[in-house]
């Protein structure tokens, strides 16, 4: 370990290239001879299947210790060249050829049948069409006419040599032929990374040799060495080994060997850096000293190993047997990044933030334009109009329509896009909450009770609360939300996930009640089940406007009516198939459930076996469009009357007794203006912990966000929004959980290119302002697209929510946490705070947040949930009496803003030091 320390080096050097690894192996046929691809690397092994007309699935590569002694032998014995000066596959061989002649390893007088086989023509494993043109048959014949004509010069050795200086030069080398036409059409050079270099391992028996031929070879420069590699990634490394005939399989499995090592991170990184055979042998037996065994009688070694989903990385055992870090030392009990530190100035963090945010600001537009960005537009509009109409309507019923639909689609085109320009995190999407639907309500009716005018003392209590939060925002007391940790912001984040799970099913059990199945319907029976319009009595209707086209004189025919004509004109309905109702609720069930299931296993679609790599990505990207689309199209084909999602048409305020403007003064007395203050504080409160918890769950380290957060910028803005929609008599604003997580997940971006076998790696999200934008424009010109939304059944949208609540609880610890209450002990997955904390104490912790998330459920159901954000406050609180009953060991592993992935890598990085 400390040799191997010693040859990496301390200092950052680049990385160096990815080594993408061909293993050929001699193929004879009669005299004629020939290199065969059998095997490559990037990450994992792919085998030419027995057939030989296809890869094999990449699989990791299972060695003989035998195989990687006797390579560590043929490292000793034979000859290691580094930082060879090559420029040509024949010139190479030369070199290699003489150093052995020197070294006494091989008689002079084999040099040329030595030169003849590392010559031979490399055939590699290509993807054949399943037709071949007349074209191509006709150059193959020709090709092989003027090969046959050839031969005889070949098989008679037939190179022209010339000796300069002791050393033979070939002419024509058959290997050297140009097939850069032929790898360049190879498909698989997308799977390769751009700078990757190659490394060629060529194995064989031939009868001539007595002892074995064995070279490794380090280019000083990268070569393209024509048609060795079957795509055109220039050579750094050449390991060959030809035996005596008889030991095949044997020199077979020393080449997987050195193929396997040179595509495993740490052996590599000794390759390029080696001085001399020594560090070779070093970085050999480093990796035998991590090799495991699996005993023969145990496992059958025909098996194929799957590529794991994570692998270790080379860090680990390069460090490995340094510091003696015990493995009970603690992690940081919390991490918080640097926006959230106290600067002691005035406006300090407010200036650091935009400080921050600027030099990101034009990348936050252009990196927005991608067609991933389309797929998050469609599924985040729909969202965010659904949660307009529910709430408009909701606040229309609440304050007696002072705010209605139209108000809060306005607000939420307004606020949002605004937010999304200006705001430090854009990918934070505004909406309004239940508890600010609560206070409205309480407002409107301590308003309406005590003949003050609701709309100008509102304005009041916003505009108040809109300076408390620029007080806020100037006295850097966003730094408190450090002091939230996992355990408040998990229960804040599930509360919020459960709301939209149950009023996604309450609506759809609701829909039940409007229209009820009919259960009474006996198809044996359908011989009586009719409707018919009965006249009333005459004197019961001495006036009534005839219909169109008829005098009042004429005889109505009663029969000949519709169901809202016959109860108009007074007549009543008679039969046992008048209160029929289609079964509207089970098709809005189908609508609903299909919906929320298809966009589940859409979303996980990436990871299917089916079609390519880009097309399963795009169907994952764009799936909870397609899963609108397809029951919105269902819907039309049955051309039932399901609700339907109804958007204003017409640009007006919902009441026509106010504008879109509030005066500030003249309808309440003096005494209001300053009294609103303290209604205001509870605001103030409840806009704080909504936006700032929202925010810390959106810039969680897992998110690897790169471009800075900006708390106090968020605040800022949201107070000025606040102020504004209060001079406007629109709705109030604050982030919201869900829509801001569902947000996060539809811009998430992978590795492009992936080594086969090898799982995408998480980049990051895709953080802009492109997308937030766009879906508050377009929810701002929805009243002009309400003949298109009005296709769209409210159980597809209620189904899309549902999805949201699931998908939101992904990650959530405490969530994992309740289902080990499930679990048997030996079907727990390997979490790693199971690894440190006793499986009670961690119960007894879930138990004391399940409780915590029943209290605050209880409160926002009642009228109490006005005092919802201190309760939030309160969870802060518990928290800290947690101390008196958990140890900080405990407390570490469970409570802990860390991420999952960082945390075991600490783990399994003390377990190495250890």
């Amino acid at each position: 370990a400390e040799r191997l320390r010693y040859i990496l080096g301390e200092d950052d050097e680049a990385p160096n290239p990815t080594l993408f690894t061909e293993m050929d192996t001699l193929q004879h046929d009669g005299e004629e001879m020939e290199w065969k691809e059998s095997a490559r690397w990037i990450k994992f092994e792919e085998k030419v299947e027995e057939g030989g007309e296809r890869w094999s699935k990449p699989h990791v590569s299972t060695l003989s210790l035998h195989s990687l002694f006797e390579l560590r032998t043929c490292l000793q014995t034979g000859t290691v060249l580094l930082d060879l000066d090559g420029y040509s596959l024949p010139q190479i061989i030369d070199d290699v050829i003489e150093k052995q002649i020197e070294d006494g390893l091989l008689k002079p007088e084999l040099r040329e049948k030595i030169s003849y086989v590392l010559l031979r023509k490399h055939r590699h494993q290509t993807k054949k069409p399943i037709h071949q043109s007349l074209a191509d048959i006709g150059k193959s014949v020709s090709s092989n006419t003027k090969m046959k004509r050839f031969e005889p010069a070949a098989s008679a050795f037939a190179f022209r040599v010339g000796k300069r200086g002791g050393k033979a030069k070939f002419q024509q080398p058959l290997s050297s032929l140009p097939s850069s036409f032929q790898q360049l059409k190879n498909k698989f050079i997308k799977k390769i990374p751009k700078d990757a270099e190659a490394s060629n391992v060529l194995v064989g028996e031939v009868e001539f040799l007595e002892k074995p031929f064995v070279a490794f070879v380090r280019l000083l420069q990268s070569t393209m060495l024509g048609g060795v590699t079957e795509v055109p990634v220039p050579t750094r490394f050449l390991f060959i080994l030809l035996g005596p005939a008889g030991k095949a399989k044997s020199y077979n499995e020393i080449g997987r060997a050195i193929a396997t090592l040179m595509v495993d991170d740490l052996f590599s990184d000794v390759a390029y850096k080696a001085r001399d055979r020594e560090d070779l042998i070093a970085g050999i037996d480093e990796f035998l000293d991590e090799v495991i065994v699996l005993p023969p009688g145990e496992w059958d070694p025909n098996i194929r190993i799957e590529p794991p989903k994570k692998v270790p990385s080379a860090e680990k055992r390069a460090g490995g047997g340094g510091g003696g870090s015990d493995d009970g030392e603690m992690p940081e009990v919390h991490e918080i990044g640097e926006e959230l530190a106290w600067t002691g100035r005035f406006c300090g963090g407010l200036y650091l933030d935009i400080k921050r945010k600027l030099p990101w600001f034009p990348s936050d537009f252009y990196e927005g334009f991608h067609i991933q960005s389309i797929s998050a537009i469609l599924f985040i509009y729909l969202g965010c109009i659904t949660n307009a109409i529910t709430f408009g309507g909701l606040l229309g019923d609440a304050t007696d329509n002072y705010q209605g639909v139209m108000e809060s689609f306005l607000g939420t085109a307004m606020a949002g896009s605004m937010f999304c320009l200006f705001a430090g995190q854009p990918l934070i999407i505004l909406s309004s909450t239940g508890p600010i639907l609560i206070f409205e309500k309480l407002l409107f009716d301590f308003s309406k009770g005590n003949g003050i005018d609701y709309m100008e003392f509102r304005l009041w209590i916003g505009l108040h609360s809109a300076l408390q939060c620029l007080i806020l925002v100037a006295t850097d007391a966003s730094f408190i939300i450090k002091y939230i940790t996992r355990f408040t912001e998990e229960g804040f984040s599930t509360l919020i996930s459960f709301i939209f799970i149950y009023d996604a099913i309450k609506k759809m059990i609701g829909a039940f009640k409007y229209y009820p199945i009919n259960s009474d319907f006996k198809p044996d029976y359908v011989t009586m089940y009719k409707c018919e319009c009965v006249a009333p009595d005459p004197g019961e209707y001495t006036s009534f406007s005839a219909p169109d086209g008829e005098d009042e004189g004429d005889a109505l025919d009663w029969t000949q009516l519709s169901k809202k004509e016959c109860l108009k004109y007074g007549g009543s309905l008679v039969g046992k198939s008048c209160k029929f109702v289609p079964d509207l609720a089970l098709m809005s069930f189908i609508l609903f459930f299909g919906t929320y299931s298809m966009t589940l296993t859409l979303k996980k679609f990436k990871f299917s076996r089916y079609f390519p790599t880009k097309l399963r990505k795009l169907i994952s990207d764009f799936s909870i469009f397609m899963s609108i689309l397809m029951f919105v199209g269902l819907d039309v084909l049955f051309g039932l009357n399901t609700p339907k999602l109804q958007v204003p048409t017409d640009f007006k305020p919902t009441r026509v007794d106010r504008g879109w403007f509030v005066f500030p003064f003249g309808k309440n007395p003096w005494w209001v203006y300053l009294a609103s203050a303290l209604p205001a504080l509870l605001v103030t409160i409840l806009i704080f912990m909504d936006q700032q918890i929202t925010a810390v769950i959106v810039n969680r380290k897992e998110h690897k966000l790169r471009k800075a957060a900006g708390y106090h910028l968020d605040l800022f803005w949201v107070g000025i929004l606040m102020a504004v929609c209060s001079f406007m008599g629109l709705p109030w604003y604050v982030a919201a959980t869900v829509i801001s997580i569902a947000h996060i997940d539809s811009l998430k971006m992978e590795t492009e290119t992936s080594a086969p076998g090898e799982q995408p790696q998480f980049l990051g999200v895709r953080e802009q302002r492109v997308t937030g934008i766009i879906v508050f424009v377009l929810t701002g010109i929805s009243v002009f697209l309400a003949p298109i939304l009005k296709y769209i059944p409210m159980p597809v949208l209620y189904g899309v929510f549902l999805y949201m609540g699931v998908a939101s609880l992904n990650g959530i610890q405490f969530w994992d946490r309740c289902k080990l209450f499930l679990m048997p002990a030996k079907h727990q997955p390997d979490y790693v705070f199971l690894r440190h904390v006793p499986l009670r104490r961690i119960h007894l912790f879930t138990l004391v947040q399940i409780i915590c998330l029943a209290v605050l459920w209880i409160l926002k159901s009642t009228v109490a949930a006005i005092i919802f954000p201190v309760m939030i406050l309160a969870l802060i609180l518990v928290r800290r009496l947690l101390d008196f009953v958990f140890s900080q060991h405990d407390l570490a592993w469970i409570d802990n803003i860390i991420p999952e992935k960082e945390k075991k890598k600490e783990d399994d990085k003390k377990k190495k030091k250890k």
